[in-house]
């Protein structure tokens, strides 16, 4: 994986904050193929935080081991933010996670179209009080490493937001 500081940054922050208040983490990732998962046990300390990453790669690995319902996919399509949702959900009813960060996209080079472009990623999120919620970003012009890289930064930083949010103030 292409680590760069600032996802080694954000995933040390996450380590430190999540284990600050007890709490786990977990991912579900489609186009990052585990780096989500990878750039938080490349922290020490990770194995009291990090509960298990999804590697769902895919469509029946979404239904199969996060529930997404085949449905949702075949409506909205995998890369969609109904995906996203359902799939960061499913991490947290399929785990002992309390918060959950998801990653559906179109890496490239191929697989785009002018709706859904290379480079579009869906990001969703979930906690155990209800709280989801979903980003769309396009990391467009870039190679398939920088859409992967630059996804892997925004779960992380998408996670940390969340954990410093429900957390008490640093």
């Amino acid at each position: 994986m292409t680590q760069t500081h600032r996802i080694w940054s954000l995933a040390q922050a996450i380590i430190d904050k999540a284990g600050a208040e007890g709490v786990m983490v977990a991912s579900a990732e489609s186009c990052t193929g585990g780096m989500i998962t990878a750039a938080l046990t490349d922290v020490p300390g990770s194995s009291a935080v990090v509960e298990r990453g999804f590697v769902t790669y895919t469509n029946e690995a979404k239904t199969e081991m996060l529930g997404v319902p085949a449905s949702v996919i075949a409506t909205s399509g995998a890369v969609s933010a109904a995906v996203a949702r359902a799939m960061a959900k499913g991490a947290l009813q399929n785990s002992r996670a309390d918060v959950a960060v998801s990653v559906t996209g179109i890496a490239g080079p191929s697989g785009g179209t002018a709706r859904k472009p290379v480079g579009l990623v869906w990001f969703g999120l979930a906690d155990r009080n209800g709280v989801t919620r979903v980003e769309r970003r396009v990391f467009a012009d870039g190679s398939r490493d920088f859409v992967r890289t630059k996804a892997t930064e925004t779960a992380l930083h998408l996670m940390l937001t969340a954990l410093q949010a429900a957390g008490t103030p640093d």
